[in-house]
Formats: C-alpha cells, structure tokens, sequence
C-alpha cells in the first residue's frame, strides 16, 4: 500500500509538472510540423521545457536521495521520474533534427505520428495525476495505460506506412535519410510513453 497519499507529496506533484510539461512540449512538435515556418520559435520553447523537466527531475533525484519516508518505493519513484524524462528527452531529439536537417516541409504521416505522440503524452499526465488517490482508481490508471499502448500500436502503423512511402521510387536519397530518421525518433517517442505506462501499472499492481 501506498506509505503516503497526499495528493501534495512532492513526489508526486513532481510526477504531475513533468508530465505536464511534456503534454506542452508533444503539442509544440505537432505544432511545429503543421507549420514547418514556425521551426526555430517551437524548437526554442520545447527545449525551454526540456530543460524545466529536466530541473524537476534532478531535485527529484536529489529529494530521493535525502528523504526517508517516501510515498512508494524508491525503486519506483526513480523509474518514474527517469523514463518521465526519457520522454521529453525523445520529443526534443525529435524536434532537433528537423533543425538540424533544416527541414521547411512536412507530410501527414508525421503530423498523424506526433498527434498519436501528444495524445500519449495527455493520457500518461492524466495516469500520473491520479497516482496520489492510486487505490481508489486503479482502474482509470489501468484503462488509460491500455489506452497508451493502444496509441503505441498506431503510432507502429503509421511509421510502417511512413517508410513504405518514403522508399517509393523517385523519393531524393538525402531526404530519404533524414526522414527515417526522424519517424524512428517519433514512434520511438511513443514506445516511451508505453514504457511509462507499464512502470504506472506496476505501481498500480503493487500498491492497491
């Protein structure tokens, strides 16, 4: 059971402004692909909140290390918070590249993987913010991370359609490479969204 379960536990309020923060950052990459104009105005905001996700996580760390009475298991608290971070990480690798490859169009395919993204990123907040009151709605914990993996498999089948299309005869090498690349990143980027979803449903199994 649950040592604590004050819904202000820094911990978990910690949980909640990450995740949050990446719901915020999934919505400026799918912005930023709609308008491809507007890549180095999103891309300076997402890192903005990759480096606020990051000052959460540290102190997050950092409070582990000093706290004795924590409201899960340490093991837990620090899975959490680390493949949080591996999330936001992803969508800023993401976001990146398309500067890096200075990338000035788009396809639907990629807006279609990074709504898919944002909608992971939604359903893993709302999972987290229920952690606090876990015992009394495990269930929607539940059914939101089968939610998440059900957008995992979307995401798996439109980065399948997205490569088929791009090795079509007539398609520029160059630009072959560089999109590839970046719908690995982006169905990479919702593989992590599960694998935050499975750390949230092995708490749910341990402590309720």
């Amino acid at each position: 059971m649950f040592r604590l379960s004050k819904a202000k536990d820094p911990f978990f309020s910690a949980f909640s402004q990450h995740a949050q923060l990446t719901v915020q950052a999934a919505g400026l990459l799918r912005q930023l692909l709609e308008e491809p104009a507007k890549l180095t105005e999103h891309k300076r905001e997402i890192t903005r909140l990759e480096h606020e996700a990051d000052d959460i996580t540290r102190a997050t760390i950092t409070r582990l290390r000093s706290q004795w009475i924590t409201p899960l298991d340490r093991p837990d608290i620090h899975t959490l918070a680390t493949r949080l971070d591996d999330v936001m990480d992803g969508i800023e690798s993401i976001a990146e590249r398309l500067e890096l490859f200075d990338i000035h169009d788009s396809s639907r395919a990629a807006i279609d993987a990074a709504h898919v993204l944002e909608q992971s990123a939604l359903a893993m907040s709302k999972a987290v913010d229920l952690l606090p009151v876990a015992r009394k709605r495990a269930q929607e914990i539940v059914t939101l991370c089968a939610e998440i993996t059900k957008l995992e498999s979307d995401a798996d089948t439109i980065y399948r359609g997205a490569i088929a299309e791009l090795f079509k005869s007539g398609n520029e090498a160059l630009a072959v490479m560089k999109w590839r690349d970046i719908h690995e990143q982006l169905e990479n980027a919702t593989d992590l969204c599960e694998d935050v979803a499975n750390a949230l449903e092995g708490v749910v199994l341990e402590y309720t």
